[in-house]
């Protein structure tokens, strides 16, 4: 559903009061004033700078600018035999008056069960407690795909028209990769994104989808609490078979409408370093869409009530964005004391809203969440309908290891079949993928040390110095992977 459907559907249920999140002020009046039209409603806007206005019409209401004014003035016309779409802009602000709130509750008791409707425009806009009970909440003046196209394609003429001149090779995978990228932007965000593209280097290709991707994750970066990831393809993992396959059984129903439900998420435990975060990655790859980590660190707050209003801003923006990836890492961390005694409720509020939202959420969302602690993990998290599966990545077996060496060596310029990979493989038995890694790297430290040529003999030498988790912290690690095969969840 999209926001004029969202609005429309609201004013139809007899809402008096709507509160629109934005950032994009203009985008917003235009759709609502295609609403108003479309239900036959008058359609007023107002702003502290231009006062009450009727649509778009450059005149306003005499001395309406004040806020106490014009709500009077609008308890007037709400009294005329006609409904109406009231735009207020940063209204919220002027509300700790004693005056202009009291109009307020008065316009809303008025309209009330009528078809008139209040909305209030602004970014994060709060409510006094005895107000905030009337209002439903929308977040607006993001594009859907198909007005992210039509912008796209205005973007590029606009620009073929004032350049001497533009390539475009964009492939229609690539290109829809870019739609997808840019779905959650404000319309003025997309604009800003694509010129960036094209400003770039006079071409938009394929090569545009790092650039985009950059983009968005500065644009979200500075909001907080989501942070934007880039995907990796199931190549960049060795191992991981089973969880392939299960991704590959349900990415067609991910974006259909079929019998079939959309696959909701899945919940990855397992050793530390057996690739999980890389794993929800190449999740967020093989199902084509944005992959977004919950910033747990930025999620709790010392202030009362802020950690679950992070929590409802961060859920809401997944649906804004959905389809979407959400990597949770270390879920656990979120419920470390669910039982709330430590911290006066906060977290047992937080299991609540998250349960809940997992639960009941209708949007195209993935939930990829990893965790090392099964024994900080509610039982309400484990059951089914929370996530789809729960899978168990172990300590790879031999097979895994050889992929994982040649993954490391190939990312680093080095040829697998000049290091004998097998033998690495079996002189690495109980390390995990990232102990792995660190052996390649400080075994290119050492070869550069000695001014020698790497070889397997550096690597095997670092293997040999490791001492893996799997021996250091023996008894975690068996409990976990004994726990996870007495109950026969499933192997990645």
């Amino acid at each position: 559903m999209n926001f004029e459907e969202e609005i429309s559907l609201l004013i139809k249920s007899r809402y008096p009061l709507v509160l629109v999140d934005t950032i994009d002020e203009s985008y917003v009046l235009n759709q609502l004033n295609g609403v108003a039209r479309d239900q036959s409603l008058a359609f007023y806007t107002w702003s502290f700078t231009k006062g009450l206005r009727i649509g778009n019409n450059e005149n306003s209401f005499y001395k309406s600018g004040d806020p106490a004014a014009m709500l009077r003035l609008a308890g007037d016309l709400v009294k005329e035999p006609h409904s109406a779409l009231f735009a207020f802009s940063d209204l919220d602000r002027f509300l700790g008056d004693a005056a202009a709130a009291r109009l307020f509750k008065d316009l809303l008791n008025h309209i009330k069960g009528t078809p008139t409707t209040v909305a209030l425009l602004g970014a994060e806009v709060k409510l006094p407690p005895d107000i905030a009970p009337l209002a439903a909440r929308i977040s607006g003046g993001y594009p859907d795909e198909k007005q992210i196209m039509a912008e796209l394609n205005r973007v590029v003429g606009d620009f073929k028209r004032t350049s001497a001149r533009l390539d475009v090779d964009m492939p229609p995978e690539a290109l829809r990769r870019v739609i997808k990228t840019l779905k959650g932007l404000s319309l003025q965000q997309v604009r800003n994104a694509l010129n960036l593209c094209l400003l770039n280097d006079n071409c938009f290709d394929a090569g545009d989808i790092s650039v985009v991707e950059k983009f968005k994750k500065e644009a979200f970066d500075r909001d907080g609490i989501l942070e934007y990831f880039g995907a990796e393809q199931s190549a960049a993992i060795a191992g991981f078979g089973s969880l392939k396959r299960w991704v590959g059984d349900r990415k067609h129903s991910f974006f259909t409408d079929g019998p079939l439900p959309p696959p909701k998420g899945l919940l990855l435990l397992g050793v530390q370093g057996c690739g999980k975060s890389l794993a929800a990655k190449v999740i967020a790859g093989e199902l084509g869409i944005p992959l977004y980590r919950l910033d747990l660190n930025r999620l709790y707050s010392k202030y009362i009530g802020e950690t679950e209003e992070n929590l409802r801003k961060a859920l809401a923006t997944v649906e804004r964005l959905a389809p979407v990836c959400l990597w949770i890492d270390e879920i656990e961390k979120i419920f470390a004391s669910s039982s709330g005694e430590i911290d006066g409720g906060v977290s047992k509020r937080v299991l609540g809203t998250m349960l809940t939202w997992m639960q009941e959420r209708k949007d195209r969302s993935f939930i990829a969440a990893t965790s090392n602690d099964i024994n900080g993990l509610p039982p309400e998290l484990l059951r089914k309908g929370r996530f789809d599966e729960i899978f168990f990545a172990d300590l790879p077996e031999a097979p895994a290891r050889e992929g994982i060496l040649k993954i490391h060596l190939e990312k680093r310029g080095l040829d697998p079949a000049l290091f004998e990979v097998p033998a690495l493989a079996q002189g690495c038995a109980g390390f995990s993928g990232a102990e792995i890694e660190q052996a390649v790297i400080s075994a290119l430290y050492s070869a550069a040390g000695s001014n020698e040529k790497i070889s397997a003999r550096h690597v095997l030498e670092q293997l040999r110095l490791t001492r893996p988790l799997s021996v250091i912290k023996a008894e975690a690690v068996d409990f976990l992977r004994n726990w996870a095969k007495e109950r026969n969840i499933l192997p990645v």
